[in-house]
């Protein structure tokens, strides 16, 4: 086996499965695109659509909802695409350059509408432009992420190459937290002096559009596929689509990660509004401006301690393996997320930071570890059915959680409308602002404790990797 120089208490791998610093580089850059093409949008979407042109919460997220849906079916088909496809730059590079530089162009026109529309005007808008912009993103995405699961063979090379792709994160997530504030720049104000947030949405998303497009061409000239360039393109016959969700959710390991992935996302996806809500009118009490300035320092902290969470949990990992990583994780996410109820405070607006930070030390070592065991995954699939499937795991894991957090995030607008928020007061009743904070805390430790129990029944450990790895060596050779 020519994996035999692996040991339980090996913490680096040999040299022929280390990747070149410039390869992990560049598929970490793929973060940008996949933060700004999935998540500004929800970000700004409420702060455009509802605070500046009065559309209902409702609306917005069932736009969101619909968002999701169409994502988990483009993701499928797109995954689905890559895994078969066969040409001199790989299977997911040519997807990756054409879908990013289209992600990018694309980006700025979802905020192109005027002021003054009627609500069903903004709606169809907004329904009609995530119709046309969401593939674009699956044809990016889905072969990106499926390339980072067949970059490395090695266990614990997967968690490197997932935690530099989660430090780079960091960066674009810093830009998240800012643009509610780049929006409410003086350089944006009308002519009575208030925040024109529609204009500078607008500059935002160009500027941002610019950079996809040239991260998208970054990343097609620094990363190579190793599993097709080695084995697949010589070997592997066509993938039919069925396979994509059925057989994929046949797998059992498979099964238990979605499950985890699941829970945690729909929890935290009902509340992904509450918190910007809590620190607008109950910390900033109603003031807007003073509100998005908290909301850039929280992006601060947010980046500070997730680029803590890295090195943390993969520590944890490398020592205990990427289970009980994860299951250290989920108990820390549930401390963080029951603390917003004391960390949100009026009196003390800077425990606001923390509050931000908690959660994004937690979910950078979730998001490093969970991406780095869909990899091991496919190793055991590969096992079993003789085909390395890297876009069909990504895209069922996608259609999946994907159609979960749908629900999640169609929920939230309800959900905030539930407490009793009204858009059109600067300042909220007592009894909506308890229930935001209630429901901030509350909801996402329900999907954090079921997201528990199904890593604590995830069969594939560390040992065990080995043993698959050394099974499929002894039969189709290294890569």
């Amino acid at each position: 086996m020519n994996a035999g120089t692996l040991h339980m208490d090996r913490v680096v791998p040999p040299t022929a499965d280390r990747l070149p610093m410039r390869q992990k580089v560049g598929f970490g850059l793929g973060a940008f695109l996949d933060m700004w093409g999935h998540w500004l949008y929800p970000s700004l979407a409420f702060q455009v659509f509802n605070i500046f042109l009065g559309v209902a919460p409702g609306l917005i997220s069932t736009v969101q909802m619909v968002k999701i849906f169409i994502d988990a079916g483009s993701d499928a088909v797109f995954g689905w695409i890559s895994d078969n496809t066969r040409t001199r730059f790989g299977r997911r590079r040519p997807f990756i350059l054409v879908g990013g530089v289209l992600a990018g162009i694309g980006l700025p026109l979802m905020f192109a509408v005027g002021k003054g529309w009627t609500e069903m005007q903004y709606f169809i808008f907004m329904l009609v432009s995530m119709v046309i912009y969401v593939p674009i993103m699956s044809c990016f995405n889905m072969p990106w992420v499926s390339l980072g699961s067949e970059m490395t063979p090695d266990y614990h090379e997967r968690t490197t190459v997932m935690a530099i792709r989660n430090a780079i994160q960091k960066l674009p997530e810093l830009s998240m937290f800012f643009a509610a504030q780049f929006t409410t720049l003086a350089i944006f104000n009308d002519a009575s002096g208030k925040p024109d947030i529609l204009r500078g949405a607008q500059t935002y998303c160009a500027i941002l559009g610019a950079i996809m497009v040239a991260v998208s061409i970054a990343i097609f000239l620094l990363v190579r596929e190793r599993y097709y360039e080695k084995l697949v393109s010589r070997t592997q016959t066509h993938i039919p689509f069925a396979d994509t969700l059925w057989r994929t959710l046949r797998c059992k390991p498979f099964r238990h990660v979605l499950l985890m992935a699941l829970a945690y996302g729909i929890g935290t996806a009902m509340v992904s509004a509450l918190g910007y809500y809590a620190t607008i009118y109950y910390v900033c009490q109603g003031d807007v401006v003073q509100g998005a300035k908290w909301n850039t320092a929280m992006g601060l902290a947010g980046m500070a301690f997730g680029f803590a969470g890295i090195p943390f949990f993969t520590w944890i990992a490398r020592k205990h393996g990427k289970r009980a990583g994860l299951a250290t994780v989920l108990v820390l996410a549930m401390c963080a997320f029951i603390g917003d109820w004391w960390l949100y405070d009026p009196a003390r607006p800077y425990l606001q930071l923390f509050a931000c930070g908690f959660v994004a030390f937690t979910g950078a070592g979730f998001w490093t570890l969970y991406g780095a065991t869909i990899g091991d995954v496919v190793d055991y699939d590969e096992a079993q059915t003789g085909q390395r499937r890297e876009g069909s795991f990504s895209a069922c894991q996608s259609w999946i959680t994907k159609v979960g957090i749908a629900l999640g995030v169609g929920a939230s607008g309800w959900i905030l409308q539930f407490t009793g928020f009204d858009a059109k007061q600067a300042i909220q009743t007592p009894e909506a602002i308890f229930w935001i904070r209630l429901l901030l805390s509350g909801i996402p430790v329900i999907g954090l404790v079921l997201a528990l129990i199904a890593i604590l029944r995830f069969p594939l450990t560390e040992a065990r990797m080995l043993q698959i790895r050394g099974q499929l060596e002894s039969t189709r050779g290294t890569v």
